[in-house]
């Protein structure tokens, strides 16, 4: 299939894991955040459960402010869990699902990262579903075996073409989360005209070609002008960055 991504508007996430306090949150949204023009981009920004709320109240309107994670489970006897419809309640739009950290450091399994996906969409929220392979699994050839099989899990339960409007894929190689490295622009499409390709054949032509598609692992001013020109980077997720002014920058780049 062909694919442009001047067909999609651009998709800039922020993650800002768990870092930042109401010192340090209230002048950097009021100085770095609410200046960026949004006009031409989406802007989403995750920040720890304990300041959502907080956030909400600080941040401009078109940005729209995301939790980290979302209960498997629902209501009931889950100590410490908040569930998609208690996100929403008090005005959150987006989450993240299945990033490599609650996979790795909290064992969340590929059918409980699609389980939490379809919370969040039963919900009413959007979704930003995180999927990404190891560095011994992209020496070994098994990027897209790994990135099909996290994607299958979401399949089976995701079947409304209404629910896709509401998912953006962020494809984050493990390999370069924190670390420094990064995909190059040709590994980062290649793999992410794979996927697209591989949606369009399980899913449908119709939903691969309007999905937004972002990459994630160590992106900032120095690579992100080479990253979205790819014809399938729809934008970035951004960890690190997204705690510096030069967040508002990469956002402005990316238009």
């Amino acid at each position: 299939m062909t694919s442009s991504n001047s067909q999609r508007k651009p998709f800039i996430g922020g993650n800002w894991k768990c870092n930042g306090v109401k010192s340090f949150i209230d002048p950097f949204v009021a100085e770095t955040i609410n200046p960026i023009n949004t006009e031409k981009v989406d802007v989403v920004i995750a920040v720890p459960s304990v300041y959502i709320e907080h956030t909400l109240h600080k941040i401009q309107p078109a940005i729209a402010v995301a939790a980290q994670n979302v209960s498997a489970t629902g209501f009931g006897a889950y100590t410490g869990e908040i569930t998609a419809e208690q996100l929403k309640d008090i005005g959150v739009k987006w989450t993240l699902t299945g990033h490599s950290e609650r996979r790795s450091k909290y064992h969340e399994s590929d059918e409980i990262v699609a389980t939490k996906t379809k919370q969040a969409l039963n919900a009413g929220l959007s979704v930003i579903f995180c999927i990404g392979e190891s560095l011994e699994e992209r020496q070994g050839n098994q990027t897209m075996d790994v990135l099909i099989r996290q994607t299958q899990a979401l399949i089976r339960l995701v079947d409304d073409e209404k629910d896709w409007e509401r998912i953006v894929v962020a494809y984050e190689p493990i390999w370069a989360i924190g670390t420094g490295q990064v995909a190059t622009p040709a590994q980062a499409q290649e793999t992410q005209k794979a996927l697209r390709e591989w949606i369009a054949q399980n899913v449908s032509i119709d939903i691969a070609t309007k999905l937004r598609i972002i990459y994630g692992g160590s992106v900032n001013l120095g690579n992100c002008e080479k990253l979205i020109t790819c014809e399938d980077v729809d934008g970035f997720l951004i960890g690190g960055a997204s705690l510096k002014p030069e967040f508002a920058e990469i956002i402005k780049r990316a238009n």
